[in-house]
């Protein structure tokens, strides 16, 4: 009897065509092949807007936030709740995609802000980065006074924590909640690389630009790095074991690496079904109302 095999899925023919745009574009100039490579790497795509967004968006208040040379497009539910949580999207998300979060923390009595990152959502911009991102989090929590919790997921807890972002004017965060956070930085670099199939050197360049440019190894933004100098009286994480996106293995790494964090591993939500499932929110509701240690 033999053994039945998984056969791989089919390749994008765009993925197709980016992979043999790099070879070409690395076989002329490896220059050349890195500005467009991290051209790429930094601008996100705008989503089309899905027909349940409106609705996550309707109770609402939407207000914006100077940042750098345009504005920050955010939003505001229960304006008079008596503790504030906010909402941190990760890459090539906006704020509406936290609509069932930010209806379960409303139901629980909390105020809930979200926001659109630079490049994303209806905020200004066309590229970002994960020190931009993060400046980004700085202004709106500035800007949105005590911040009781912040739930952050992907791309936007990476730059939530791998700064790290500092709230409530350098005072403890009372709580840090993680959702499917990458560990490795260099990690990231890497996936994109493979995804692309991007000669090595090409993939070196782009590292040692981003290190340049921002004065900073990429390894010190890891979470397995730092993750435990994180200015969170307690912090969450939530990683699904079968995560596509982000190895589930990364959030073990964080976990061993960050001996207080609170880690607590989901089945069958995959990348992005963790930010509305609602057992996740009744944890995060759960641990964001705990007593401190």
């Amino acid at each position: 009897m033999t053994t039945p095999t998984t056969l791989a899925p089919p390749v994008p023919t765009a993925l197709k065509l980016l992979r043999l745009k790099f070879q070409v574009l690395a076989a002329f100039s490896t220059t050349a092949a890195f500005q467009s490579a991290w051209r790429l790497f930094t601008t996100p795509r705008r989503l089309p807007v899905k027909a349940w967004e409106a609705a996550a968006l309707a109770e609402a208040r939407r207000f914006e936030v100077p940042f750098e040379q345009g504005q920050l497009v955010a939003y505001e539910w229960n304006p008079t709740g008596a503790r504030t949580v906010l909402l941190v999207h990760g890459w090539e998300h906006r704020a509406s995609f936290w609509g069932a979060f930010a209806q379960g923390l409303v139901a629980a009595g909390y105020r809930v802000v979200a926001f659109d990152g630079p490049a994303h959502g209806a905020s200004t911009g066309r590229r970002t980065t994960l020190p931009l991102f993060g400046a980004a989090i700085q202004a709106v929590a500035d800007h949105a006074g005590t911040i009781w919790g912040v739930v952050a997921h992907s791309f936007g807890a990476a730059a939530t924590a791998g700064l790290p972002v500092h709230f409530n004017e350098q005072q403890l965060l009372p709580r840090l909640v993680l959702l499917s956070v990458p560990g490795s930085t260099p990690a990231v670099f890497q996936r994109f690389a493979d995804l692309l199939h991007l000669p090595a050197k090409v993939a070196a360049r782009m590292v040692e630009f981003a290190e340049a440019r921002h004065g900073r190894r990429s390894e010190s933004y890891s979470l397995t790095q730092v993750g435990h100098q994180v200015p969170a009286e307690r912090a969450l994480l939530l990683h699904d074991r079968a995560d596509e996106t982000i190895p589930f293995s990364e959030a073990e790494d964080i976990a061993r690496s960050w001996p207080a964090l609170d880690f607590r591993p989901t089945e069958g939500l995959g990348h992005n079904r963790i930010m509305r499932d609602p057992g996740v929110i009744q944890q995060v509701v759960g641990f964001l109302r705990e007593k401190g240690s």
